[in-house]
């Protein structure tokens, strides 16, 4: 080969090898989004009185209605079969924006059927919960969702359900899953059968308050959405820090820390009702009046049996914190808030003792992640072992909704902009 010639192979290898390759720039990755709770109850046996009755919905259609706390683009509903023996079985699911607050009527431009692996119908094993397949719905923050049900056949003998609604559900015969307005006039201020929503969304987490009565809502207006997670939800909302987060109730009106009462002890439902749910990142504890009131409500307890009491309940907080910050959720304490006026526990100063040291407890720092001291902020400064007159509902036991509105206010919304 004469130099020429290799002069040209070496320019041609030269520029092989220094030239840049000209490549497409890459396509824009799709936003990531994840999956947060935005309503949720907890799931319990009713008592007779509160179970919907077997024959007006066999073979027929049941409208409840909630209201959201977070927003997003898309949502899956959850179905709860978890106390039944024997499976659910559902022949349609439809969700919808609701007129109103427990209303049986819909917007029927709104109105979805949802699917269960790409089914409209659905089997629901005894002791499960079931997803439905995402959908897209404007599911604006704070909207009022209706979701529509129809049975295929009874419900269970042993229902699941949720009794402290304090919202309004229809009832009526037939097939009326697309219904603008259920038919039937039957109703109930009870929830069956569902147990969450969630929204999909670029960013947010959820927040569980987990309680009994207080936090599930005695005493509030029935369809007012004003229990105190309620409220505490609208402010998350109006604050551009935390409009991601999704606020869920899980209160059950009697519930204990450590024995089954009205529904299951407080620790057997941790995990389902906290740790399961979708997104969660925080959760308030307000659990324990009912334990220190059902020791001496029929009769005396000595000493021993209420160093015992605290001990056990200490110990039960300290169960939560550690399977909380396994899963790296933050938990926070809420303290016990007086009960000395209560004429239903008629508590005397061993149960004030016990309540006292239970909130020194919860005081205590390096144990929760923070304190909200609802105990300060309800407490009559005459008589701390009473609530204050401004925020009694009237029974010693319950706050009013002036009570309820204040606790809502003075939970820190910093704790959930991190």
């Amino acid at each position: 080969m004469d130099f020429n010639k290799r002069a040209l192979v070496g320019l041609a290898i030269a520029l092989s090898i220094g030239a840049a390759p000209v490549v497409a720039a890459p396509a824009k990755a799709p936003e990531a989004k994840r999956w947060v709770g935005s309503w949720a109850s907890a799931q319990m046996i009713p008592a007779a009185k509160d179970a919907l009755p077997a024959a007006d919905v066999t073979d027929g259609t049941l409208r409840q209605s909630l209201r959201l706390s977070t927003g997003g683009g898309r949502i899956r509903v959850r179905l709860s079969n978890a106390f039944g023996t024997e499976p659910l079985k559902l022949a349609g699911v439809h969700v919808a924006l609701a007129a109103a607050p427990g209303s049986a009527r819909i917007d029927p431009a709104s109105d979805r059927a949802l699917t269960f692996s790409d089914r409209p119908e659905v089997t629901v094993p005894p002791g499960a919960e079931y997803l439905s397949d995402p959908i897209d719905f404007p599911a604006t923050p704070l909207a009022n969702m209706a979701i529509t049900i129809r049975f295929d056949g009874a419900p269970p003998a042993q229902q699941t359900s949720h009794p402290g609604s304090r919202t309004t559900s229809w009832f009526g015969a037939g097939d009326q899953l697309a219904a603008a307005g259920l038919t039937g006039g039957k109703s109930l201020d009870r929830w069956f059968v569902i147990s969450g929503v969630d929204v999909q969304r670029p960013t947010g987490a959820s927040l569980v308050t987990f309680g009994d009565s207080i936090t599930d809502g005695y005493g509030v207006t029935t369809n007012g959405n004003n229990r105190w997670p309620d409220i505490l939800a609208a402010r998350l909302q109006a604050d551009p820090r935390t409009k991601g987060v999704g606020v869920l109730n899980a209160g059950i009106g009697g519930n204990r820390l450590l024995l089954d009462g009205l529904g299951p002890n407080a620790m057997a439902r941790f995990d389902r009702d906290v740790i399961n749910q979708a997104g969660v990142k925080y959760v308030i504890v307000l659990e324990g009046v009912n334990d220190l009131g059902v020791l001496t409500r029929e009769q005396p307890a000595s000493p021993e049996a209420h160093a015992a009491l605290v001990a056990r309940m200490t110990a039960s907080y300290d169960q939560m914190i550690r399977r909380a910050r396994e899963r790296g959720i933050r938990i926070y304490g809420a303290t016990v808030m007086p009960f000395g006026g209560s004429a239903y526990y008629h508590p005397d100063a061993a149960n004030e003792q016990d309540r006292q040291a239970v909130n020194a407890w919860i005081r205590t720092p390096g144990r929760f992640d923070a304190v909200i001291d609802f105990d300060k902020l309800m407490a009559d400064p005459a008589n701390p072992n009473k609530l204050s007159p401004a925020y009694d509902s009237g029974d010693g036991l319950h706050p009013s909704l002036a009570g309820y509105k204040a606790m809502a206010d003075a939970v820190p919304l910093d704790l959930f902009a991190r």
